[in-house]
C-alpha cells in the first residue's frame, strides 16, 4: 500500500493510527463483554436486552448532540471523548454491583456518540473529494488490524490475570490514544455558525429524504451482524464447553479477512459503484448464515463464520463513503450524528430480536434470524445511487 500512490493526505494516515491505538483498547474490553455481562446478569437473554437498552440511550443521544457537534471543534471532542472512555474503563475495574456497572456503561454510551461523530467528521473533512472511500478503507483496515491485536492480548490477560484486569489495561491503552492524539495537533475546520437545537425537526429531517434512509438501512446491516458475532457468539463458545480463550481466537481470525480486503474493496467502490460491493456482500453473509444452521459442529461453525467476514469486508468500508457521498454541502454536520445511531439500531435490532428467540428456541436459530435480515439489506441494496467516485 502506497501512500503517495492513492493520494491520501498525511492526516488521514495520522488519524488512522489514532484509531489503530484505540481500537486495541475497545477490541480487548469487547472480547469479554458478553461473558461478564452474563456474569452478572445471570442468563444470555438477559445480556441481549440490556445490550439493546444501552443501544436506545446511544440512538437518543446522537440526535440531542447535534448542536454540541455543530457548535465545538471536533478534535477537542474526540480527545474529552476518548477521556471519559478511560475513565469509564478504568471504573469498571472496581464495579462489581450491576447497577452501577449499567449506570457507568450508559455515561461511556453518550460519551461515545461524540466520539464517533466528531471522528468521522475529521476523517471526511481530512480527505480528498475523491478519494473518501479509500479514506474510509484505510481507517477501517487500521481499526480491524486493532481488533486482531485486541483479542489476543485479552486472551492472555484472561490466562495471567481476570477480566477486570482487561478493563484496567484498556483504560491505559486509551488514554495513550488521548496523548497521541493531542501530539499530531489536529484542528477542526469552521462549523456551522448556526446550529440545529431541535431534536424533532433533526430526526425528521435526517428521514425525509429517501437516499439517506436508504444508506442508513445498509449502515444498520453491519451492526446488526457484528452483533450475532460479538455479542452471542462469545456465549455460544462458552455454552459449548470451550474455553474463554477461544472467544479470543474467534474474534482475532474474524478480524483477519477485514484487514486483508477492505482498503481493496473500499478502492473498487470507488471504481465500479457502491451497489455492486453491497448487493454481493450481503448476499454472501445471508447464505452462510443459513448454512450454519444445518452444521452440528462448532468448529465449522465458527470456521464459516471466519468466512461470513470476507462479505463483510466488502460492505462495512463502504457504507459510510456512501453516506457522505449522497450529502450536499455542510449537511454532514447536522447528518453525520444521526447517521451513526445505525451502529446502536443494529445493535438493538440484533440484541433485542436474539434475546427474543433465545427465550423461545435452541441457539442455533440465531442463524436462521440472521440470514433473513441480511437478505432484506441485500434486498434494499437494490435501491442505492449508482455513484463512481471516480467519476466525480
Amino acid at each position: 500500500m502506497k501512500s503517495r500512490e492513492v493520494n491520501l493526505s498525511d492526516r488521514v494516515w495520522k488519524l488512522a493510527s489514532v484509531i489503530f491505538v484505540f481500537s486495541i483498547a475497545v477490541a480487548m474490553t469487547q472480547t469479554i463483554w458478553a461473558v461478564h455481562l452474563e456474569k452478572l446478569l445471570g442468563s444470555a437473554s438477559k445480556v441481549g436486552f440490556v445490550n439493546a437498552f444501552l443501544m436506545f440511550v446511544a440512538f437518543l443521544s446522537y440526535f440531542a448532540m447535534i448542536p454540541i457537534i455543530e457548535r465545538n471543534d471536533k478534535a477537542k471532542l474526540f480527545s474529552l471523548s476518548v477521556f471519559i472512555l478511560a475513565s469509564c474503563y478504568f471504573l469498571f475495574y472496581f464495579a462489581k454491583n450491576i447497577y452501577l456497572f449499567i449506570l457507568i456503561a450508559i455515561i461511556l454510551t453518550i460519551s461515545g456518540s461524540l466520539r464517533i461523530t466528531s471522528f468521522g467528521i475529521l476523517v471526511r473533512d481530512n480527505s480528498p473529494i475523491k478519494r473518501v472511500s479509500r479514506s474510509e478503507g484505510l481507517i477501517y483496515s487500521f481499526m480491524n488490524s486493532a481488533w486482531i491485536i485486541g483479542p489476543l492480548i485479552a486472551s492472555f490477560i484472561l490466562i495471567k490475570f481476570s477480566e477486570n484486569t482487561v478493563f484496567l489495561i484498556s483504560s491505559f491503552v486509551a488514554i495513550l490514544t488521548v496523548l497521541l492524539f493531542i501530539s499530531f495537533r489536529f484542528k477542526d475546520k469552521d462549523g456551522k455558525k448556526r446550529t440545529d437545537n431541535d431534536i424533532r425537526k433533526n430526526f425528521l429531517g435526517f428521514f425525509k429524504d429517501k437516499d439517506r434512509i436508504i444508506s442508513y438501512c445498509l449502515g444498520v446491516g453491519v451492526t446488526t451482524w457484528w452483533t450475532l458475532i460479538y455479542l452471542y457468539i462469545p456465549l455460544f463458545i462458552i455454552k459449548s464447553g470451550l474455553p474463554q480463550q477461544w472467544v479470543g481466537y474467534f474474534l482475532f481470525a474474524t478480524a483477519i479477512p477485514l484487514v486483508l480486503l477492505e482498503y481493496h474493496f473500499s478502492k473498487l467502490a470507488g471504481k465500479k459503484g457502491f451497489r455492486k460491493m453491497f448487493n454481493i456482500g450481503y448476499f454472501f453473509v445471508a447464505i452462510i448464515s443459513l448454512i450454519c444452521f444445518f452444521i452440528p459442529n462448532i468448529y465449522i461453525i465458527l470456521s464459516l463464520l471466519v468466512i461470513a467476514s470476507f462479505g463483510m469486508a466488502i460492505v462495512e468500508p463502504n457504507t459510510e463513503a456512501y453516506f457522505f457521498d449522497i450529502l450536499k454541502g455542510k449537511e454532514e454536520y447536522r447528518y453525520y450524528g444521526p447517521y451513526n445511531t445505525t451502529v446502536h439500531i443494529g445493535l438493538i435490532i440484533g440484541s433485542a430480536l436474539g434475546a427474543i428467540i433465545l427465550l423461545f428456541l435452541p441457539f442455533k436459530f440465531l442463524f436462521i434470524l440472521y440470514s433473513a435480515l441480511m437478505f432484506i439489506f441485500f434486498t434494499l441494496s437494490f435501491k442505492t445511487k449508482r455513484i463512481i467516485e471516480e467519476n466525480r
